[in-house]
């Protein structure tokens, strides 16, 4: 079985503009969006979050000069991703990836589907009484079809929006970091992560000692720094969402 990529991701607790000062955002290259998260319609007018508990994330990202919806499993199972869907793929508009996710508090296979679009092609999809499921295109659909079976969604429903943030390739130490905030609903995270790619000839355990070094260094730097690190145990997707959906009651 091929080594797979590891995104790394440390999420970061406090004031979120005095740490991406404290980082060095301002050598980083910066990006602007807002970020939708689409849910199930029913669940979420009886407070709940059926998509994401069920491990299917619907996300759809405006602005930076394109749009794109992207439809992830997280967490999956390779013996979940079948078919097409068994291994990596880049053809235009599409960016299928498989990768570990690790944070502090565990680390889990995600599979995302990402579909490019052109600038402007999103917010009708994300407007009041709209129907976001209605961009989800016939290989997104496949995606879902082959790898989440027990997943079913008869409408959606746009939560949003989030205000992103995001500063790629910020150096600290022999890391290149990127940072994203984001900000909704009264709250504000902020999220560093680095990507670590298997070389030429590792071995099992040689890559996930190489991840885990990296992980530490990621955390050190941030420590040093003087930023809190969270001890949190939900993902940032998780936090928001639950209180995109406690506001909309």
């Amino acid at each position: 079985m091929d080594l797979l990529p590891v995104e790394i991701k440390v999420n970061v607790e406090g004031d979120v503009a005095g740490a991406l000062s404290a980082l060095g955002a301002s050598q980083g290259t910066l990006m602007r969006r807002r970020i939708w998260f689409a849910e199930d319609r029913v669940g979420v007018a009886q407070g709940k979050l059926p998509l994401l508990e069920g491990g299917v994330i619907v996300r759809l990202r405006i602005g930076g000069g394109q749009d794109d919806l992207v439809v992830k499993l997280r967490p999956c199972t390779r013996e979940q991703l079948v078919g097409r869907f068994s291994a990596p793929f880049d053809v235009k508009p599409f960016t299928y990836r498989i990768e570990e996710d690790w944070s502090r508090n565990g680390r889990v296979l995600a599979a995302s589907l990402v579909h490019s679009h052109p600038s402007g092609a999103l917010p009708a999809a994300v407007e009041p009484g709209a129907d976001p499921s209605a961009l989800i295109d016939q290989v997104q659909d496949q995606f879902l079809d082959a790898c989440a079976r027990d997943v079913r969604f008869d409408g959606l429903v746009a939560l949003g929006p989030i205000f992103s943030t995001k500063v790629d390739g910020v150096p600290l130490d022999d890391l290149e970091v990127d940072l994203e905030a984001w900000s909704a609903v009264g709250l504000d995270f902020l999220e560093a992560s680095i990507r670590v790619k298997p070389k030429v000839g590792d071995d099992e355990e040689e890559f996930k000692e190489r991840a885990e070094r990296k992980l530490r260094k990621l955390e050190e730097a941030l420590l040093e720094r003087g930023v809190t690190l969270s001890g949190l145990p939900d993902s940032k997707t998780h936090r928001v969402l639950t209180a995109l959906v406690a506001a909309q009651g």
